[in-house]
Order: structure tokens, then sequence, then C-alpha cells
């Protein structure tokens, strides 16, 4: 065997191979160059770990899958038994096959087996164009019975120098809430349980050096591409080393493979960046924007009618919303929650989706021909997975439940789960939502929700969360392949459902049910870490929350849903007409500037006063910019002090202004600062050293500001 390096931008992978065993992991990270064989001896001799009194006799050897056969005595990689044999491995290699050549991805596939207890491994390794990478096992059972596998994870090093975790939590309307903390000695460990991603997910695990911030600091982060429950771990030991992985949360007798039978794990991807945290989205966000299945269209504005109607369908309204709607600039009308059969509330009519002849005599089709007739898509809201006790379906089949025999999950929004692993249930709503698209292709988008935990989801008297969400993707394919023309959005009690593998199958996240744009800000800027803009929505809500009942003025909630997939939830036609005007003015700012924020460079400002938060968008070629700054609160200092724009070309000259499309945010200056009326120029090495006094804004204010090149 040999020692492998794997490079791309900046990055590297070092394996030593050379023993009998899984191949170690010597480095991952930062690129050490292009090493020749010498080089690389000299690199894996240098960072073998000395034998120290009372430990092993040889060091023990850290794979991508460790083992306790290797020495290895923290989190085991592979967790399993058959009939409480074969519980701990000793794989070795039986061949590995590189793929290092252009400038393409760069490929690693090792193939081991461990005949004495019946199983074989296979580990896939990719490293993008832009150091993106990502790992997943494969694990065959070889042997004559069956083997119950508990935990397969893909783990990672980290060099000592990362002396701090920050991940994300949450709860409904309060989603990605980070929490940062210094790494000490034992285990991290965050396990998801929820069935679903979950409003607490992690999303990004990330370890970094002391102080590391938006724009500085070297970062480790992984993140688990999986929709079920799922765990994500850090751990650091006094043996001197430091990992970090992550996989699917396996509950007992979940997962057994029957002889010749196999599991996948999720993909765990990996990056590593010492440009701070934007560094590390800027790697992910070009990875997500080069997928073939990226939306490429311009994103359209919205209207969703949730908050403007809620239940209350009535035809002649919804017109009048469309109306309104196309004059403000709108270009895609959602019909939400309410449309089939007996659904006039929440405790109601899930599973049976049938358009209601009640509500609806003459079906959808009159309100999605009026709505395409004044030029915008039409857009339906779903909930397929989940059924409402008081429906004609769960009466005929509530053997259909994901359960355990005998009893009800405790009820959530008055409302069940189907289990999707049965097939006469998937095939069910395989044939609804085919035969609704089919019926009305003036449909163009599904907004798929998901209201509820999966709490004790039994499948045929075993765990279902594993056979659920395979089952989920599997039909999510399948309408895509049959109707490959319709977006859909991943909703889920807002956020909870936002990882890479239902994006994998959607075009946007509903990154929160919350619309209040002070909670907002933080939700789009955490959520941010790991999508880029045009795959997260952001939509202006009424004036008062419909969730917090806070009041803030339309430019402030403009402002904050302008870097995003942008759109609406909110009455239009009740509001006044200045509100018409500005909206519309907002609307059309958004698509001025949509191709620079949907394809720019993501940059997140660290100001010392915590009551500033600033954000912004830069061409790749920097070219041009487009920056917000909030007032969060008011603040101890009469002045909070300028605000840095980074990411600028610091040779080029700019001019620097707010957006003249939209009203002014209000103030509390007696004199502004001189330069806001005529904008001022700058080099980007000064925008980003020294920044740019801003108006003393009153709290819960944005000013955008836009960056263009100077006049030479």
């Amino acid at each position: 065997m040999t020692i492998l390096q794997l490079r791309r931008a900046r990055t590297s992978l070092v394996l030593d191979a050379r023993g009998p065993g899984l191949p170690r992991v010597v480095h991952w990270g930062g690129d050490v160059g292009d090493l020749g064989d010498d080089e690389l001896r000299h690199l894996v001799d240098a960072t073998v770990p000395p034998v120290v009194p009372s430990s092993f006799d040889e060091p023990p050897v850290l794979s991508l899958l460790p083992e306790p056969s290797a020495g290895w005595s923290g989190r085991p990689g592979l967790a399993g038994h058959r009939d409480g044999r074969d519980w701990s491995t000793a794989f070795h290699i039986d061949g590995l096959d590189v793929d290092d050549t252009g400038t393409g991805p760069a490929g690693l596939t090792v193939r081991a087996s461990d005949p004495a207890a019946g199983l074989s491994l296979t580990i896939e390794i990719t490293l993008d164009p832009h150091g993106l990478l990502t790992v997943r096992h494969v694990l065959r059972n070889d042997g004559d019975g069956a083997y119950e596998l508990r935990e397969l994870t893909p783990v990672l090093p980290v060099p000592a120098v990362a002396t701090e975790l920050l991940d994300l939590t949450g709860r409904w309307c309060r989603e990605r809430s980070p929490q940062r903390h210094p790494w000490q000695y034992g285990s991290w460990v965050r396990e998801g349980r929820h069935g679903r991603t979950g409003h607490d997910a992690t999303l990004l695990l990330i370890a970094g050096t002391a102080g590391f911030g938006f724009g500085d600091g070297e970062v480790w982060a992984v993140h688990t591409a999986w929709s079920g429950d799922h765990v994500t771990f850090a751990e650091r030991h006094p043996t001197g080393v430091s990992t970090i992985g992550g996989g699917e949360l396996l509950a007992p007798g979940e997962i057994r493979l029957a002889p010749g039978e196999s599991y996948t794990t999720p993909l765990l991807y990996a990056v590593w960046s010492d440009a701070g945290l934007d560094g590390l989205s800027d790697v992910l966000h070009t990875h997500l924007r080069e997928r073939p299945g990226h939306p490429r269209s311009p994103r359209p504005v919205t209207l969703n009618v949730w908050e403007a109607v809620y239940f209350d369908h009535d035809l002649d309204r919804l017109r009048a919303l469309a109306d309104r709607a196309a004059q403000i600039g709108v270009e895609r009308f959602v019909l939400d929650d309410g449309w089939f059969r007996g659904r006039r509330d929440d405790t109601a009519g899930l599973g049976d989706w049938y358009v209601d002849e009640d509500v609806w005599p003459d079906g959808l089709q009159p309100l999605i021909d009026h709505v395409t007739g004044r030029g915008l898509q039409f857009g339906l809201w779903v909930e397929p997975e989940m059924v409402n006790p008081n429906s004609d379906l769960f009466r005929a089949h509530a053997d259909w439940l994901l359960a355990v025999p005998g009893r009800l999950p405790p009820a959530w929004r008055n409302q069940q789960v189907l289990d999707l692993g049965r097939p006469e249930a998937y095939d069910y709503l395989l044939e609804r939502l085919d035969a609704l698209l089919t019926a009305h292709p003036g449909i163009g988008y599904l907004k798929w929700d998901h209201n509820r935990d999966l709490t004790e989801a039994g499948h045929e008297g075993r765990p279902g969360v594993h056979g659920q969400t395979v089952a989920v993707y599997r039909l999510l394919d399948e309408l895509r392949s049959r109707h490959p023309d319709v977006e859909i959005e991943s909703c889920s009690s807002g956020g909870a459902r936002v990882d890479l593998a239902i994006l994998a199958r959607t075009d946007r996240v509903w990154a929160s049910d919350c619309n209040d744009a002070l909670e907002r800000l933080s939700i789009q800027r955490w959520t941010g870490l790991l999508l880029p803009p045009e795959l997260v929505g952001t939509h202006i809500g009424p004036d008062r929350s419909h969730t917090t009942h806070r009041v803030h003025g339309l430019g402030f909630r403009a402002a904050t849903a302008l870097f995003g997939h942008s759109g609406i939830e909110w009455d239009i036609t009740s509001i006044s007409e200045a509100d018409q005007t500005e909206l519309a003015a907002w609307v059309a700012l958004h698509k001025r500037l949509r191709p620079l924020l949907h394809t720019g460079r993501v940059v997140r400002v660290d100001h010392p006063d915590p009551a500033v938060w600033a954000h912004g968008v830069v061409a790749h070629d920097k070219t041009r910019a487009v920056y917000a700054v909030a007032r969060l609160a008011t603040s101890v200092a009469q002045v909070p002090g300028a605000v840095r724009l980074p990411g600028l070309d610091p040779a080029r000259r700019y001019l620097v202004r707010p957006v003249p499309d939209v009203p002014a945010p209000a103030t509390i200056d007696l004199r502004p600062p001189t330069w806001v009326d005529a904008g001022v120029t700058l080099s980007g090495a000064a925008l980003a050293r020294i920044g740019v006094q801003l108006p003393a804004l009153h709290p819960e204010q944005s000013l955008v500001l836009e960056v263009t090149p100077a006049a030479s």
C-alpha cells in the first residue's frame, strides 16, 4: 500500500495506507503542498505520536472508521453485533481506487473486509474542486446470520489548535440559535431524535481556533446530510487527539442486515477554512450552486396567502390578492393550507388530498387560470406525510400509521404520521399527488410541509424512522421525475427539515414560521452558514408579527427579506396606498439586485457593538456589492462606530451610497454623516479596514448600501 494525498483549493487530505488495517488519517485541513513520496513519508513520521508510559506498545490508529482493534478508545466508528458476536472488527484493506486526474473532484475508494466478523466495508471519499470533502461508508454483511447495526459514522481529525466549538440549536420560530463554548476534554454529542432534521439541529458543527469570527480564524466543520434521526459529535481525548464526525442515529433493531445486504451512511460533508465562517460558507455555497439540479432561473418573488387569509378560502378574495400581487411585482402566488376536503381548520382533512367541492365547487382551475392570466406562477401547499384522525383516509386505513402496535403516538397539531414504508400508503400518496399535478398543469410549485416530529415511529413492530426517511426521498424523486418543471419547497413547521439531503430533492427551504424581521435577522444569518441566499425563503410579513406580536416598519421588514428568496406573506389588499407604493419599490429593488444576491459571495461583519449587525453579498469578480446594516437595539455608545465592509478588491475604488430606490430608514441624527446623500468614494482596502460611519439609526431599522465601481 502507500501514502495518499488528495489536494484541491488549498485543502489537503493525507492518508497513510501502508499498513494492513484501515488508512490512518494523517491530516485534513490546509494545503501542505504537492509532496513527493519522500516528503509524504517524512510528514507521516513527523505526525506519529510517541509511545508513553501506561499506554499501548504501538500508537493507536485514527482511521476514517476508528476501531478498538487499532487501539482506539474513543467513540467507535462502527457499533453492531451478530447475536452478541462479531461486535469488534479488524478491517484489512483489500484495495484502493484513486481518481485524481484533471481539475475536477478527487476521489478515493477504500475496499476492506474482516472475514472473521463476516463484514465488508467500502469507504468513499471525494474532495471537490473548491475544497469540500465528503465521506460515506458502505457496510455489507458477508456472514451467515443477520447483523444488527447500531452505528456507522465517519470521523475526521482536528488539530489541537482548534480550541472552541460552535453549533446551532433552537425551537419553533427560533431556529438556528448559535451556541459557542471552549472545546474541553470529553465528548460534545448532539443527537436529533425528531424523525426529521429538527428545529434544534446543529446544521454545522464547527471547531476553530480561539476567537474565530466570520472573516478570520481557522475552522473545521461537518454537516450530516440526512433528514431523519442523526448524531453529530466532537471529542477531545487526553491522548491529544481531537475528532469530529456524524451520521445517522439508529434505534435498536432498526437496521438488521441479512446475509448479502448493505447499509450506506448519509454523506458527511466536511469543510476547512482559514478565512473564518465566511470561508466555510463560501465553499459550501459554491458547491451547492454547481449542482446540476441547482435552480438556474431567477427566483420568483412569492406571495404566500397564509397570513392573509388562513383557512378562509374565498375565490373573489384570492383573485383580488392575485391582482394586487401582480400590481406590486410579485411573480409567484401560493395557495396555502385549506383547499382540500374537510380542511376548515387544523383538526381535520389531512390525508384527503382531493379539492374540497364545498369550498371550490368549480375546482381550483378558476383561481389557477386567474393567477396565471396575470402573469404569475401558481403554487400549492401540501403536507403529504401526515394524516388527521378526523379524515376519510384515517377512518379507512388506521393501520397505515407510523406507530407501535396497539397505541397511537402522542398527538401533535391534531395529526399523526403515515407510514410510507407501507407500499399501500406510499402508492396512495404518489397517486394523489401525481393526479393533482397532472389534472392542474398550471401548478408549478409545491410548498411541502411536515408539521410534527416522528414520535414512537414504528413500522411493523420495529423502529421506522430510517425507512420513512428513505421513502420520503423516493416519493420526492419519483414526483420530480414525473413532473420535472414543478419546484418544491421544504417546509417543516418552518425550519425543521433543513439539510443537504432534502435539498438534493427540493428547490428552497422555509427557514422559519416566524416572519418577525428582528428574529429573522438571526435565523437567516445562521441558516446562511450552510445555504446560499437563493435557497432560503425570506418573506415580508405584516407590520404586527403573527408569531411574536412585535411591530416593525415596512423598511425594516423588507430589508431583512431582501437577502434571500424574497416574498410576501401579508394581506396586501388591506394596506394603504403609501405602503403599496413602498412595497412595490422594495420588490423592484430585489429584482434589480437579485442577479448579485443569488450568485455572489456572502459576507458577515464582526462588529464590536452587539446592537449593530451587518452583512452583505459581494460579486465574485468584486465589481459590486450590497450590504445591509441593522440596528437591533440601543447601544451604550452614542455612536457605535464605523462599520467595515469586507470582501472587496483592496486596490479598486468604489462608490458607496444608500440604495436610492426605497425610502431612507428613520434616524436620530441632528446632522447625518455628510457622505450619505451623495455617497463616498473609497478603496476596497479602506472600506475593509476602516469602514464608514453610518447614520444613527433608531432601533429595529436597517440601511441598505450599494457598492459600485467609482468613476475613473
